[in-house]
């Protein structure tokens, strides 16, 4: 649920004038992003979620991303001190996954195999060079492992004595992927106006009569309302119920993108741009706001929001990647898809029921329950004969 600030402060952006001076050409290095390589032996470099670092499989290094930047800026400065031109690409090599079954597209470093579709299960995915720029504004780095989601599978269908057995098994998991979903966060200022049909009813007795007198009343509540970082998913493929289910994140934990977050997983590229996802962002702020007007409509039996009149405007709207790991589960040639929050551990999916147990459960109890009674009739038939 959307989430209302405290304050109302409008976020304003200066426009930056940068000056252009003819000079000499010189040398120059960017250095964008980190490579997912270890600095001490060019072996790969994972991101441990553990250790919330990056950490070399190869030698034991491990480096927080100011250790693996300033590696990398010392690099940069000894080569150009050398009188090389180095010029590293704003683009690190992405790979784009594409599904013939389903249509998902999914983002990985050339690093990283995506082996198969985390919607369908499908596994003859087409690899293709991923064109254009991939940078989102922030990112939530994984906390969980993939071993949690595996114990979090183990939780979610325990106490269902309808489930069948062999769905129950970890050995039954085709397929479980962290996977980083695009969503676009608004903050929205909105002004507007409600009316609330109220009712206030009183009851009183007098003799053997029983009165109710109820009163009507039609009310008008007006203000504003600042909300910041109202998320919304950016992909058509992720259910939607499904990713408001395991909300929230926790947005204090944002960091700026870099491209080695991505190491050793897999991002979805989304598909909804965010002109197109502003208006699931303000009917979330409008929802709220109905409820915000309605508290303040205190001291009546029943109260009704029968007409609003909003403005919603969006001041800010920032990209991110959120960690999600997606669970596939395979049970009689269905695929069953279950979601946990990667951030929190919120492990949300629908199982499936075995009608055989359910008739087998439902026999056994009505059995017992006529063998019960006709214990408990006989008994009282031999008490009433003596």
């Amino acid at each position: 649920m959307a989430k209302k600030s405290k304050n109302n402060k409008k976020i304003e952006e200066t426009p930056v004038v940068e000056e252009v001076k003819e000079e000499t050409p010189k040398k120059s290095v960017r250095s964008t992003s980190i490579d997912h390589k270890c600095p001490n032996c060019n072996a790969k470099l994972n991101f441990d979620i553990k250790l919330q670092k990056w950490k070399c499989d190869y030698c034991d290094s491990e480096f927080t991303l100011e250790e693996l930047q300033k590696r990398i800026n010392n690099a940069a400065t000894a080569k150009k001190n050398d009188d090389t031109d180095v010029v590293e690409d704003d683009d690190t090599t992405y790979v784009q996954y594409n599904c013939p079954d389903c249509g998902a597209e999914i983002i990985a470093d050339e690093l990283t195999s995506a082996t198969f579709c985390i919607y369908c299960g499908n596994t003859a995915i087409l690899k293709n060079k991923l064109a254009g720029k991939f940078k989102p504004d922030y990112i939530i780095p994984f906390k969980k492992t993939e071993q949690d989601a595996r114990e979090a599978f183990n939780n979610v269908t325990k106490g269902k004595p309808f489930v069948p057995k062999s769905f129950k098994s970890t050995a039954n998991i085709e397929k479980i992927r962290g996977v980083y979903i695009p969503f676009w966060l608004y903050s929205i200022f909105l002004s507007g106006s409600v009316k609330v049909s109220a009712t206030r009813s009183t009851s009183w007795s007098s003799g053997n009569t029983h009165y109710t007198k109820t009163d009507y009343y039609d009310l008008t509540r007006k203000g504003t309302m600042q909300f910041n970082r109202i998320p919304v998913d950016g992909s058509s493929r992720f259910d939607d119920a499904l990713m408001n289910t395991i909300e929230p994140f926790d947005y204090s934990e944002l960091k700026e993108y870099n491209h080695a977050y991505l190491s050793g997983f897999i991002a979805e590229k989304y598909d909804i741009d965010k002109t197109r996802s502003f208006k699931d962002a303000s009917d979330r702020s409008k929802a709220t706001a109905d409820q915000e007007f309605l508290s303040t409509c205190t001291g009546y039996s029943s109260k009704l929001v029968t007409s609003r009149d909003y403005f919603p405007r969006t001041d800010v709207c920032e990209y991110v990647l959120l960690p999600v790991y997606m669970v596939n589960v395979k049970y009689n040639g269905k695929f069953y898809t279950f979601a946990m929050n990667g951030q929190t551990g919120e492990f949300v999916g629908n199982v499936p029921i075995s009608p055989l147990k359910v008739v087998l459960k439902t026999f056994i109890a009505f059995a017992i329950a006529f063998v019960i009674v006709l214990l408990l009739s006989i008994i009282f038939f031999f008490i009433g004969g003596n």
